[in-house]
């Protein structure tokens, strides 16, 4: 019989709080996140906006932050998510063989040195020219960067300071699949726990792209939303004037815990992980397949693993990024797998407040909808004020919705066109 794996801790930093209770009550309220930059003066990009996390202080949650000081916030915004998590599960302070207690971390490029790259770049490019001495650059470069904090921006960085610091042991493994990152590193780190690899897995996802080069990067994409005059009501899922996603940053993470393991401890269970589906696209590098070709088979996955019908699923926590690539394929997916009941199930996006936290996006999501099946709420859909014909389903506009359902399914869709669809379920015993 296989294992079967429940969650029994989470933890979140977001644009929308810095606490899981923080985040899903802004949620519920249906508040934004979104507002001019702060990070880096972007007045001259063509978007000018984003989701960012605010007034963070990585030593209210971690006692020796000093020693993180020159970590890149996505490692300290995963270090004060995974803490507030394992604290949740009661496994912070857990002594003795933790080596069948892991890491499995969705996660992105770390910090950049932006100004060292463009002044050098810019020195070493003659006057009237437009292409520079790459020697001469690469040599001033050199001089200004520093080794070890150029080491915090490779992707596997969080991962290794969270095993580090909470002396998990065992598997370890990052992954990064962009926008669905974190909630790969959910189902495969589920995996690890169903063949017998560990007992207890802290996954989830971080990352901030809130940088030049990254705005810059999604404004090239023509992938981010340029409405700059209302930035409040630029994500907005599902709606016939979206323009684009907004870009937000944070990280989330949860504790997967082998159920008998979990039982024996007392652990508080806070759902049962039943459902994981993985596929690719293989179609765009940036763009989904127009008729949701991967995501159909994703979603079909998942209900197959977690033993479902269509008709089990009480809400669908959607990828709802407000480009309109998406939208209408994650529609038209929706609708392939769930038939007529599509259009009697709630679907909601929480990217129309968080916006797109990229590979932190999959694991705060699913957070989310983990709060909806124990709250009885479903988080609304803002911003949708113009039907898209296309996209025809309920969304939950406007305003939150009680709602009793036993099982949530929370899609993620990367860029590379990876899929994933994972399902919570109430936990019965």
């Amino acid at each position: 019989m296989r294992r079967r794996v429940v969650i029994t801790g989470m933890g979140v930093i977001s644009p929308l709080g810095h606490s899981v209770g923080e985040l899903f009550a802004a949620q519920v309220a249906g508040r934004t996140a979104v507002g001019p930059i702060a990070h880096f003066d972007a007045r001259t990009f063509p978007t000018t906006f984003a989701s960012e996390v605010k007034d963070f202080d990585l030593a209210k949650f971690i006692p020796d932050a000093d020693k993180f000081r020159n970590c890149g916030v996505n490692t300290k915004y995963a270090l004060a998510a995974g803490r507030q998590a394992l604290v949740d599960a009661g496994l912070l302070e857990v002594k003795g063989d933790r080596s069948r207690m892991g890491v499995y971390l969705g996660s992105g490029e770390g910090q950049e040195n932006f100004e060292a790259l463009t002044t050098s770049t810019s020195k070493a490019t003659p006057t009237g020219e437009r292409t520079a001495n790459l020697r001469e650059a690469a040599a001033l470069l050199l001089k200004r960067l520093n080794g070890p904090q150029e080491a915090e921006a490779e992707m596997y960085a969080p991962s290794g300071y969270l095993a580090d610091t909470f002396g998990l042991d065992g598997p370890f493994a990052s992954c990064q699949t962009a926008c669905a990152a974190s909630s790969q590193a959910i189902g495969e780190a589920a995996e690890m726990i169903r063949t017998n690899e560990a007992d207890v897995m802290l996954a989830g996802g971080s990352h901030s792209m809130i940088t030049p080069t990254g705005i810059s990067g999604f404004n090239r994409l023509t992938a981010l939303s340029q409405r700059n005059d209302s930035p409040k009501t630029a994500s907005r899922p599902f709606d016939l004037t979206r323009d684009g996603f907004v870009i937000g940053e944070g990280a989330g993470l949860i504790v997967l815990e082998e159920l008998e393991h979990a039982k024996a401890r007392g652990a508080n269970i806070v759902a049962e992980l039943t459902g994981y589906g993985s596929t690719a696209d293989a179609f765009r590098m940036t763009d989904p397949h127009p008729e949701g070709r991967g995501a159909i088979r994703c979603m079909a996955e998942a209900l197959t693993d977690a033993g479902l019908n269509p008709t089990d699923i009480g809400y669908i926590n959607a990828h709802g990024t407000s480009t309109q690539a998406n939208d209408s394929a994650e529609t038209a997916a929706i609708k392939s797998v769930f038939g007529d009941y599509a259009y009697k199930l709630p679907v909601s996006s929480s990217k129309s407040m968080l916006g797109h936290l990229i590979a932190a996006a999959g694991v705060v999501e699913l957070i989310i909808s983990m709060m909806a099946l124990q709250k009885g709420v479903v988080p609304p859909t803002i911003n949708l004020e113009t039907p898209d014909p296309v996209c025809d389903l309920d969304y939950v506009p406007h305003q939150a919705r009680e709602v009793r359902f036993k099982h949530v399914l929370s899609n993620s869709f990367g860029f590379g066109g990876q899929n994933i669809a994972l399902i919570a379920s109430a936990f019965r015993g």
